[in-house]
């Protein structure tokens, strides 16, 4: 299907940012699929599963402020997940969105812990790719290694030999694939020359010294079921935090990809097929709960 692109403004007390997102397919069943990217990432990398879901799912692929078609922050101490919350919240709002499903890799997974955590919370089914209640410094500051570079490539086959090597992680893609991933990823400069399409500020947490990440606490307050995806070779969702989550908390299901790491890129049709199925039983599922209810009444 066809993508639509929008956008809204957010004004708070850090004045007001235009927010990007991709909509793709038809609301049934009441319930829409919100994708949400990884820290230096852009919602069109979920093109691939979102013309996939938008064949029984409203699909949003959002842009978090920041990144690809999202203005930037003026004050760049406001990159944080507070912030990013509010603009879904907002998101929500202009779109008239009461409840949804959530998938998200690495930023975009916390981001959707935080929201499913909330009291009264949107997400009915969360997808997490490759990203848990604990992260580990080092894992972290492997991140923060390329984050906030600012690189400059003389063309795009150089800014795609980049982003081939920081992201390796996301597995044996097509040159097709990261060809379309490097056409979203870059922007082009006056001079002719390309940088990547995000503001460097996002990664001024990563100039410090960056410790643990512990969000067991905001886990275990989930009441939503669970889907964690796992790269086989990920550091920074640990093989032993993945079989803690199936024990804890919302006690998730765990799929884990061979031949990636950090993160499965969502490009695949075995990985696609995953997560449209478990999202699609999950609606097959509560009306099925809610037949027997009426009968029942």
């Amino acid at each position: 299907m066809r993508p639509n692109f929008g956008s809204f403004p957010f004004t708070d007390e850090n004045g007001t940012v235009w927010l990007a997102f991709v909509d793709r397919g038809i609301r049934k069943r009441g319930r829409v699929v919100v994708c949400a990217h990884g820290i230096t990432r852009q919602g069109r990398d979920f093109d691939a599963l979102g013309q996939s879901l938008s064949a029984d799912f409203q699909t949003i692929q959002i842009d978090v402020a920041g990144r690809g078609r999202s203005g930037w922050l003026a004050d760049k101490t406001a990159y944080t997940f507070d912030t990013y919350l509010r603009h879904v919240h907002g998101l929500m709002d202009y779109r008239g969105i009461a409840a949804l499903d959530w998938v998200g890799t690495s930023m975009g997974g916390i981001m959707g812990m935080l929201l499913a955590a909330e009291e009264d919370s949107p997400v009915k089914r969360l997808v997490l790719n490759d990203v848990g209640p604990f992260i580990s410094g080092a894992a972290l500051a492997g991140i923060g290694e390329y984050i906030g570079a600012n690189p400059r490539f003389p063309n795009q086959q150089a800014a795609c030999d980049y982003l081939r090597k920081i992201h390796a992680g996301f597995g044996d893609l097509t040159d097709a694939d990261w060809s379309d991933m490097t056409i979203h990823s870059v922007t082009r400069e006056a001079d002719g020359g390309y940088v990547l399409h995000y503001d460097p500020a996002i990664g001024d947490p990563f100039k410090q010294a960056v410790g643990d990440v512990d969000l067991w606490a905001v886990y275990e307050r989930i009441k939503c079921p669970v889907l964690v995806l796992r790269g086989a070779e990920s550091e920074v969702l640990g093989a032993e935090t993945a079989r803690e989550m199936t024990r804890r908390g919302p006690q998730a299901e765990l799929v884990e990809f061979e031949g990636c790491g950090h993160a499965p890129a969502l490009m695949d049709e075995a990985q696609i097929k995953v997560v449209h199925e478990w999202l699609a039983q999950g609606i097959e599922d509560e009306e099925d709960e809610a037949a027997d209810a009426t009968a029942r009444g």
